[in-house]
């Protein structure tokens, strides 16, 4: 069934890919997918062996062979990770530039949980598998692959062209800061990290997502600490069992449903696309978010809970010190993604409430991540992702809407830079990996994405 399942998503991404119109792409999209298997080998994951600059000097060596001049790519070294920064030259040197962000980091991977080696690519039954296949190797390969097409073609945009790929966005963004600040003045972003289509399970497009807001990113640290002893002489109080019991209501509270203007309009658009249970559902959550089984319909579904208000989530845990002694600490990490306009200090407040227990400490681990305001679906934007889309998915319906997660997009749009997710993959909910095991995306993609960037990044540059 998998098999036959990425063989008809694949009919249905190849179909609408053979619409594409224009010059042959076949160069660029062999080159982009060589790319994205060289990416993933890079294990640029956070720590000791971090290899982030040396997939950001893999991708700089590639730009200069490709055209670009020295002195328009460069690598900045950030602690134990580093950022790339490309110009391609536009013909009028008072223009804004346009940015197209990415990261080049991924989230950690232990090969032993996976069933393949998630730092080797692997080509299998139509999907290109590997930490990173997804979030977000094979994007940001496409990008690279299509300005060295464009090199290859000698186009010249009138705005320069700014590839400005970050190296730690999955962990403490001190690059993405780094990189806003040096492009306040930029025309745009586009974030290859950032919206993409949704196919249905039976593998037809059905909608494409511009992202144009994003949740706050919050983690807190839950601690209990007790002076501990031999495990022979229990005592009542036992850090593990008293965190166990506050994680348990935590676990089990809802935060209030909210919604606003972006994620009111991507309900009712996206219930078009929907049947059943899931539409009415998305139909009557935009018309009344205390509709209660609305939010257990939405709630229900990974894909759309992150829409519908904040959430938080414990990700990681640890306690006690040996086998044979009672804990002296144990602590949690809860990961919390909070909806635009909630206060960071009031989610913190909650979760002191539902814990309920005064010995517990709470502290907030700063990541640098800051509330941001959406941006403006600015028409010319809106236009150049429909042209663009239109050449390998024809009329897919095209839905504002919010991210659940935190990406670069929040360091420009906090300087007042319109940022927007774009990224052109199509892939099913079943299929959607990222963070977690055997991360894989359909190979399908290439071919109509490549013609996507090709086509954004020209109108937008002209």
């Amino acid at each position: 069934m998998r098999q036959l399942g990425s063989m008809v998503a694949a009919l249905a991404l190849m179909t609408g890919a053979a619409q594409a119109k224009g010059a042959d792409n076949s160069q660029a999209e062999a080159q982009a997918l060589d790319i994205a298997k060289r990416a993933i080998a890079f294990r640029t994951v956070q720590g000791p062996g971090n290899q982030t600059p040396d997939y950001a000097n893999y991708l700089k060596d590639l730009l200069l062979a490709g055209g670009f001049a020295a002195g328009d790519v460069t690598v900045t070294r950030v602690d134990d990770t580093a950022y790339l920064v490309a110009r391609y030259r536009g013909t009028d040197g008072a223009a804004k530039p346009l940015v197209v962000s990415g990261h080049m980091d991924v989230v950690e991977a232990k090969p032993a949980d996976w069933q393949r080696d998630p730092f080797t690519p692997i080509i299998e039954n139509g999907y290109l598998f590997g930490r990173g296949a997804t979030d977000m190797k094979l994007d940001g390969a496409e990008v690279i692959a299509t300005l060295l097409q464009l090199k290859r073609d000698g186009y010249k945009p009138r705005r320069d062209i700014v590839i400005a790929y970050s190296g730690d966005e999955e962990t403490t963004m001190k690059t993405t800061q780094a990189l806003a600040a040096q492009f306040p003045n930029a025309e745009l972003v586009l974030n290859a990290d950032g919206g993409g289509g949704s196919l249905a399970e039976d593998g037809h497009p059905q909608f494409f997502t511009l992202q144009g807001a994003e949740k706050t990113y919050a983690d807190f640290q839950l601690e209990f600490t007790n002076p501990g002893g031999h495990s022979s002489a229990p005592r009542k109080l036992n850090p593990i069992y008293q965190l166990s019991a506050v994680l348990d209501r935590i676990g089990a509270y809802q935060f209030p449903p909210q919604a606003n203007e972006l994620t009111k309009a991507f309900f009712i658009e996206a219930a078009k696309q929907q049947t059943g249970e899931t539409a009415a559902a998305m139909r009557a959550f935009a018309a009344d978010q205390s509709d209660k089984a609305a939010i257990a319909t939405l709630t229900a579904n990974p894909a759309y809970i992150g829409q519908i208000g904040t959430t938080c989530v414990a990700t990681m845990l640890s306690g006690g010190h040996a086998m044979n002694a009672l804990p002296q600490r144990a602590t949690a990490m809860i990961n919390c993604r909070i909806f635009p306009g909630v206060k960071v200090e009031d989610v913190q407040a909650k979760l002191v409430n539902l814990a309920a227990d005064p010995a517990m400490t709470i502290r907030y681990v700063d990541m640098g991540t800051i509330p941001n305001d959406a941006s403006p679906m600015r028409p010319d934007v809106m236009k150049a992702v429909r042209k663009a889309l239109d050449i390998g998915y024809k009329g897919v319906p095209i839905i504002p809407g919010m991210s659940a997660g935190a990406s670069d997009s929040m360091w420009f749009r906090s300087r007042n830079v319109p940022s927007y997710g774009v990224s052109p993959t199509f892939i099913k909910d079943s299929d959607s990996f990222s963070h977690g095991l055997n991360e894989r995306t359909p190979l399908a993609n290439i071919k109509p994405s490549m013609a996507y960037w090709k086509s954004l990044i020209t109108d937008l540059s002209k």
